[in-house]
């Protein structure tokens, strides 16, 4: 497609529209712009165009940068619709352990399973591996100071289905902290710094901590709901 006729915008469009409906990951500008043969600035305008028409006219889908590249998405308005319709929905669905075993290497990442336990305050083995599986974490290196442990951070098929652009867009879970102690809770137990609690406070610091984690599982899986399509048009995964 290198001697694809893309001077008029229509036909540059056209082709952006074609490549996105068959990619399975998110494509960038640069890439596309291989593909097409056209200027990259001129792929960058094509998509914006794109994307704000899809929104103008209300379509059935969307057209969203995320993961460092653009994506076509199911409009959230047809979330139940489609989730009646793609019969392998339910089997994505992800368990509480799950939800707060990512939220904790979304927030903390890198971080070693040993890590994952210490803000859990279970054995999260098993939902590790699940969570490698699904392709949501994966190892980044070892932790020298813990052994060699290795340790683990989140993949870009996690900005994409809760449709961040970076980790920076994370919600910060310092705002939806009720008090300032709380806030001073979420800032230690994130920077790693001790917490200055006796031992008579730990079991009270420890049904805190679930609440404080419960908060940051729903902020992520809530944004998930509203922003998160399924990949009904894609195939699915």
């Amino acid at each position: 497609m290198s001697d694809l006729e893309v001077s008029d915008s229509g036909s540059l469009k056209g082709a952006l529209e074609a490549l996105l409906l068959v990619s399975s990951d998110a494509v960038s500008a640069i890439e596309l712009a291989k593909v097409t043969g056209a200027r990259p600035g001129e792929v960058e305008e094509a998509l914006a165009d794109l994307s704000a028409e899809y929104a103008d006219k209300n379509r059935g889908i969307q057209l969203r940068e995320v993961a460092g590249g653009w994506r076509l998405f199911t409009h959230p308005a047809y979330h139940d619709l489609v989730e009646s319709y793609v019969l392998s929905w339910d089997t994505r669905k992800l368990s509480q352990a799950a939800l707060e075993t990512l939220s904790v290497i979304a927030y903390q990442q890198p971080v070693t399973r040993e890590g994952v336990k210490a803000v859990r305050g279970v054995n999260s083995e098993g939902v590790i591996n699940s969570l490698i599986e699904k392709g949501l974490i994966k190892s980044l290196g070892r932790d020298p100071q813990q052994g060699n442990a290795i340790t683990y951070g989140t993949t870009k098929a996690f900005l994409e289905q809760f449709g961040l652009r970076s980790l920076k867009d994370l919600p910060d879970l310092e705002d939806f902290a009720p008090d300032e102690e709380s806030k001073r809770y979420i800032r230690e137990r994130l920077s790693d710094v001790p917490l200055s609690t006796s031992p008579e406070e730990a079991d009270e610091d420890m049904e805190e901590e679930d609440e404080l984690l419960d908060t940051g599982s729903d902020l992520l899986f809530n944004s998930a709901d509203d922003q998160e399509t399924t990949e009904g048009e894609h195939g699915g995964e």
